[in-house]
């Protein structure tokens, strides 16, 4: 599960026109600043709500009274983005009464190595030298059959393959998938076919600081631009085509819509992350896949007593304005689907984290959380589902969280150490393969940049005739959701209506859930139960409460994409559990 954040607009070195337009709920202010040698390096972007009632403008007006810099508008859930220097804003601009104020991120502060590990889980950066197998050497694949389509047990696991969903319903070019991530690269010769640029949009600056240098003039990446890979293996996931080339995705003839609102470095802030979900409730996305937490908190706390009250007062204001987000995005026909994260934890009893805030850096301290006051958004916020990881085994993967009131759905994510004392153990066929960005395989040296050949068991290289693509094996919770995302798209496909001129073909997201609970293939909590992972240490031990229908592992059960596009659209009984509705 990633962890990313967005950055706000760059400052002017001159004075600019304070001219406001509004574009589909978002009025984009030029408001004019002017350089100035004393100007602090801590120049902060906040997310400002109304409170109930308040006006834009007199939030507004609160804000210029407390210093700040209005520089965006997101009308649809009452925010605004401001930026200001004064070390006091958010609680002078509470006093003006306001509904929230969040820190979003800090502008200029000084470069500092960001390798941190984030993704140790997922691309294993510390075990990657010490892996078995090579996933250069794989079985001729059926005629029928993509090139790779025998390395992706994933497919095979949920009945995603040509003789099963595919065969029956590979998709709808008229759904609309939005990949609220890293980027995605649509220049990749396994994405661009089924890649809508037009519809595409990236929310976020590059930020230096935690970024690393730009790759633009402008620090804003184009709308088909991936530069961490993260997006471009969750875009491939859902709907990789099927053209002879690679790996096909869950939903092969859906349409992919990257909304960009993670930092390259991983970070997802606040801000991006709204402004993609209201995005997509304006522009008819169908699903959207969420595989990262929001930044900074790991569990945003409304009275945590290890928090000082104006950080009570930040994380309040972040489920108030994802938790308004994900309404309206769902209200307008948007079916959300989120990662349950890797932190190995039951969800119901989380006991101590010491991984927040994580920006700035070097800032977490420890608190005990407190499920009655705590959430980590989006993936329990109102109306989302929550999709736990699978390995290859079908255990529940050992870095999963669950939790018998969180989980809606269990998808493969792989698993690194699945099948213990055997072969399979610690290979990367284990893991998820999906598209890599050539760009981002490049930098991080996993391919001879004169021959293209890979360079690691870890990534694969595929081609047909002249056209090649790379492929990377990775997991997490991060990979399981966009299975399941991709099988919500598919129930759309199957058994969603035209719903008017203006909202086109779609499906209301509460009968999407049912399809998706009702069919999933229900699987019960193991046998040895605490289940037990042989090699890893005894905190990794984790109970599984619920019976076969429902669980706190796999929820209704794996996702089942032939079983899902198969029979009638009777939607059925929502069932036990069930997404976190309104």
């Amino acid at each position: 599960m990633s962890r990313t954040s967005s950055r706000s607009t760059s400052r002017s070195a001159g004075p600019l026109l304070g001219v406001a337009v509004l574009v589909g709920g978002f009025v984009a202010t030029a408001a004019p600043v002017v350089a100035s040698t004393d100007t602090p390096a801590t120049e902060t972007t906040y997310v400002v709500l109304t409170a109930v009632g308040q006006s834009l403008d007199a939030a507004r007006a609160a804000v210029e009274t407390a210093g700040g810099t209005v520089v965006r508008v997101n009308s649809d859930i009452g925010m605004l983005t401001v930026t200001a220097t004064n070390a006091n804003f958010a609680d002078e601009t509470r006093a003006g009464g306001v509904g929230g104020v969040a820190r979003d991120r800090i502008v200029g502060e000084a470069p500092v190595d960001t390798a941190t590990n984030r993704d140790d889980v997922e691309k294993l950066t510390a075990e990657r030298a010490a892996a078995r197998g090579s996933s250069h050497e794989h079985a001729k694949a059926a005629p029928a059959d993509e090139p790779l389509a025998d390395l992706q047990w994933d497919m095979k696991m949920i009945g995603a393959t040509s003789d099963g969903s595919y065969k029956v319903e590979p998709g709808r070019r008229a759904v609309t998938v939005g990949i609220i991530d890293t980027g995605v690269d649509g220049t990749h010769p396994d994405i661009a076919s089924n890649f809508n640029a037009e519809l595409s949009r990236n929310f976020t600056t590059d930020i230096p600081a935690i970024d690393g240098p730009c790759e633009h003039a402008s620090c804003v990446d184009p709308n088909n631009e991936d530069d961490d890979g993260h997006g471009t293996h969750v875009a491939g996931t859902i709907a990789a085509p099927i053209n002879g080339l690679g790996m096909a995705g869950v939903a092969p003839n859906v349409t992919i819509v990257n909304l960009r609102a993670g930092q390259d470095s991983g970070f997802f802030f606040l801000e991006p992350t709204l402004n993609a979900l209201t995005f997509a409730g304006r522009h008819g996305i169908d699903v959207v896949n969420m595989s990262f937490y929001t930044d900074p908190w790991l569990y945003n706390c409304t009275s945590n007593p290890a928090d000082s009250p104006a950080a009570q007062a930040e994380q309040r204001t972040i489920i108030d304005a994802t938790t308004r987000a994900l309404k309206f995005a769902r209200r307008n026909g948007v079916t959300l689907i989120a990662a349950a994260g890797n932190e190995n934890t039951d969800l119901n009893f989380p006991g101590v984290d010491a991984s927040s805030p994580d920006y700035p850096l070097d800032t977490a301290y420890p608190r005990t959380i407190d499920r009655a006051t705590c959430l980590s958004m989006p993936s329990e916020g109102p109306g989302v589902i929550n999709v736990s990881a699978v390995g290859p085994s079908g255990r529940k993967a050992y870095y999963s969280n669950w939790g018998i009131n969180q989980i809606d759905v269990s998808a493969p994510g792989g698993d690194f150490r699945d099948f213990f004392g055997t072969p399979k153990y610690r290979t990367p066929e284990n893991l998820i393969l999906a598209p890599y960005p050539l760009n981002v395989a490049v930098a991080n040296g996993d391919i001879d940049p004169n021959t293209g050949e890979s360079l690691t068991p870890f990534v694969v290289r595929d081609c047909n005739g002249d056209v090649c693509g790379l492929y990377q094996y990775i997991q997490g919770t991060s990979m399981a959701s966009p299975h399941a995302a991709g099988v919500a798209a598919l129930v759309v496909s199957a058994h969603g209506e035209w719903m008017g001129k203006y909202k086109g073909w779609g499906m209301e997201p509460r009968n999407v859930a049912k399809v998706l609970f009702r069919t999933a293939t229900q699987t019960p909590c193991p046998a040895e139960n605490p289940l037990i992972y042989p090699d890893r240490p005894a905190n990794y031990n984790a109970l599984c409460v619920g019976d076969a229908a429902y669980n706190g592992f796999y929820g209704h059960g794996i996702v089942n994409a032939l079983a899902a596009v198969s029979g009638d659209d009777d939607h059925g009984d929502e069932g036990h559990g069930g997404e976190h509705d309104d």
